[in-house]
């Protein structure tokens, strides 16, 4: 994406070449969403490429089985730029699972499974896109599937896991939705709504789920724009909500499954040519789930990513 850059922004010559020049570049990196995907910017005939590292502990149990969830996931994420306005991704989740609870004769137990989760496939299209000096605007509809390459029927001395603790939901379920993208010389925030239909398998569903997501990307430093500069530092801030549908199991809805979640999530970017590192962390501020739905505590992101 080209970025127009107006006088004022830099009085020096050089600082005003540099810009003209990285504006040229296609495959240079730039901030992004870091708890969404689908508004990665990235080139006709290149590669984006993110690696992330997951954390996520769920430990605010209502019921009397005192649960709690531990995640650690490795996620990979590969898009390409078919055309200038469509680009097509993949996200490749490794997971390990691991869920404590008190059974009903009072023991302590550990169920665990780790392996290769679903696959999702989507693309992006760029219906529009209004350049301007210096900002530029797109909104962009994209579609994609789960598919089921996670196993869905892990089991342990105790029995076949629980649906939730699974690698994998064992359905075909399809995704939509659309992005939108600002972005100036000093700051960006990206925007999604997306809904996803969760299929029927093995006699339970997961319940459909609505997102809406949000992200400001502002340029902490340098303070002003100018020659020399190897990197730039990004405060992110993004805010997520979450509504779930009941599961159902054997046709019959899961009282204890479902509901809303708001986390705010504060995190930081360093920007190269090239390059990006950063770090995300995912705080719920309102939860409200159904029955005994296990309630989220934290989720972590840290990682990087490469245009080429």
């Amino acid at each position: 994406m080209q970025i127009h850059t107006p006088s004022s922004l830099s009085r020096s010559a050089p600082g005003l070449l540099l810009l003209a020049l990285t504006a040229s570049l296609p495959t240079d990196a730039t901030a992004a969403s870091q708890t969404f995907n689908t508004a990665l910017p990235v080139a006709k005939g290149e590669f984006v490429f993110r690696q992330q590292l997951l954390y996520r502990k769920a430990d605010d149990d209502p019921s009397a089985l005192s649960r709690d969830l531990e995640v650690r996931g490795s996620i990979s994420v590969l898009g390409f730029g078919a055309t200038g306005d469509l680009a097509l991704f993949g996200v490749v989740p490794f997971l390990d699972k691991s869920l404590d609870l008190t059974t009903s004769g009072g023991a302590r137990v550990n169920r665990d499974t780790s392996g290769l989760g679903d696959i999702r496939l989507f693309g992006r299209y760029t219906a529009f896109r209004a350049d301007a000096k210096g900002r530029t605007f797109r909104i962009a509809p994209f579609a994609g599937i789960e598919l089921p390459t996670g196993d869905d029927d892990d089991a342990d001395s105790l029995g076949p896991l629980p649906a939730t603790l699974q690698l994998g939901s064992g359905s075909w379920d399809p995704f939509f939705g659309v992005v939108a993208t600002w972005q100036t010389l000093q700051f960006q925030i990206d925007a999604q709504a997306s809904y996803k239909v969760n299929t029927e398998a093995n006699g339970f569903e997961f319940g459909d789920e609505l997102r809406l997501d949000a992200s400001l990307q502002y340029r902490l430093w340098p303070r002003e724009l100018g020659a020399g500069v190897p990197g730039f530092l990004y405060g992110v801030l993004e805010g997520n909500f979450v509504h779930r549908a009941k599961n159902r199991i054997g046709g019959a809805d899961d009282p204890d499954s479902g509901g809303e979640q708001l986390f705010i999530s504060p995190g930081l970017q360093y920007v190269t040519k090239r390059w990006v590192a950063e770090a995300i962390v995912q705080l719920p501020v309102a939860q409200n789930l159904n029955g005994a739905a296990l309630e989220d505590d934290v989720i972590i992101r840290t990682g990087f990513r490469v245009n080429f």
